[in-house]
């Protein structure tokens, strides 16, 4: 229980003071840990972030390293209404084709009407949708209402919706449907699927604005190998294996489309991965570099980095540098624009490995998958989440900083305790002090009242 401070009430002593003096010096072992603490924490917390580029470098050297990546392809069209893209399937190729049509989904008009009866003369309306492929769909509106008609129209899920035009003081009814390509066509007929099944159901009378049809493209167009190829979307999937091609308007003239390698895509690939060994070797560089101060006596003090006196880092550093220069079959990376230099930072060629890319695509992926992998060996060694080293290290100095908390908190109860001590002492000593002088004030009291019958009886 903590005891109220009496400062210098009896001795004139600063008792507050003295004891923040004396708790300051047995509060040294738990300073000292509260900057083990600190500094472990310092540590933690440059380990993860080192940890965290060596991740994003692993995930980069894992993709190159994959030979798939290194079969990126891109497609060009000699026509701006026809555009295409290519997957890792697709092989270097061009191909010539017109574009006979582009899909359509079919948008008809009802004759122009003021009652509802005129068109549907049944109430409540019975109507049933025909597809092009001979599919009915029947659909019963709640009422001849034109909201309660067009409500039950597109919730039908026939693939047609319906929506009212005011043309004056008379309505149309405008039907659109929801799919393009000439199978989602439709026929409208007044009564149910029974009805239209056996040929006595009306067809509810429609004026076209658009006709749903397929879009269509010929291959080879001009030549006796000619063969029209159709699709219900303005998308050909599967007309080349790996490419989807897409067309937007007709296009009468023979169009020509390349599939070639992406030199682009591929350059970029390399280059992500030197940036991630800068990224990497930067930050290594940084948290290890020594720091020069100079001190409140004038003289130099250098210290060293968070990370200097780490081995795993120190290590790590080299293996990186290894994995990224190192020869592949003889044949050093700088032949693709990859080199390193005396400081042992990497540097990337674009224009040399462009070149090294045209001359010999087989000998740079060959380089490119080989060397990806090694960086990719080291990272993951050092990143991986469960045996990882940078991974040990981190969970190893998050256990100091939970030890070292663990202590000053077990500092404080003993400080807390030493504290309260203290102050009971002080102020027994301030009450002692205060009993002794009570005694000699009464004690001189009593003198002086002697003194003082003494010199009476005299008299």
């Amino acid at each position: 229980m903590a005891t109220m401070g009496i400062d210098g009430l009896i001795s004139g002593l600063d008792t507050t003071t003295l004891i923040n003096q004396l708790m300051t010096a047995e509060a040294g072992p738990q300073t000292l840990l509260k900057t083990k603490q600190t500094a472990a924490s310092s540590l933690v917390t440059a380990l993860q972030a080192l940890n965290s580029k060596v991740a994003s470098l692993a995930a980069s050297a894992t993709t190159a390293a994959t030979a798939s990546s290194w079969n990126a392809l891109k497609a060009t069209s000699s026509a701006a209404s026809v555009s295409a893209t290519a997957s890792t399937s697709a092989q270097a190729t061009s191909l010539n084709f017109t574009v006979d049509a582009v899909a359509s989904r079919q948008v008809s008009l009802s004759d122009q009407f003021t009652s509802t009866t005129a068109l549907f003369p049944t109430v409540p309306p019975v109507i049933t949708f025909k597809k092009t492929d001979g599919t009915l769909t029947t659909v019963t509106a709640a009422s001849g209402d034109l909201a309660d008609i067009t409500k039950a129209i597109n919730a039908s899920g026939t693939g047609v919706t319906a929506v009212a035009v005011k043309v004056g003081t008379d309505y149309r009814l405008q039907f659109t449907g929801s799919a393009t390509g000439a199978s989602n066509g439709f026929q409208m007929y007044l009564g149910s699927s029974a009805d239209v099944t056996a040929g006595t159901a009306p067809s509810l009378a429609l004026t076209s604005t658009s006709t749903a049809q397929d879009a269509k493209i010929t291959l080879w167009s001009g030549s006796s190998a000619a063969k029209q190829v159709t699709s219900s979307s303005n998308t050909f999937a599967d007309t080349l294996a790996g490419v989807s091609i897409t067309v937007s308007q007709v296009e009468a003239s023979p169009v020509t489309l390349t599939v070639s390698q992406d030199t682009s895509a591929l350059t970029t690939l390399a280059s992500n991965l030197v940036s991630g060994l800068g990224l990497v070797l930067s930050e290594i560089s940084s948290q290890t570099a020594s720091k020069t101060t100079t001190s409140s006596t004038g003289g130099t003090v250098v210290t060293g980095g968070v990370l200097s006196s780490e081995s795993t880092v120190r290590d790590l550093a080299q293996q990186i540098q290894s994995a990224g220069s190192y020869p592949v079959d003889g044949v050093s990376p700088s032949t693709v624009g990859i080199s390193i230099g005396r400081d042992g930072t990497f540097t990337f060629d674009a224009a040399k490995f462009t070149a090294a890319l045209a001359a010999d695509p087989a000998a740079v992926q060959k380089m490119m998958t080989a060397l990806s992998q090694r960086i990719a060996d080291v990272a993951k060694g050092a990143s991986d989440a469960t045996t990882g080293s940078l991974s040990t290290d981190i969970s190893s100095q998050q256990g100091t900083v939970k030890s070292l908390g663990d202590q000053i908190s077990s500092w404080d109860v003993r400080l807390a305790t030493r504290k309260e001590g203290l102050q009971a002492t002080y102020s027994a000593l301030e009450v002692a002090l205060s009993g002794l002088k009570s005694q000699s004030s009464w004690l001189t009291a009593q003198l002086a009242s002697l003194g003082t019958g003494t010199s009476t009886t005299g008299g």
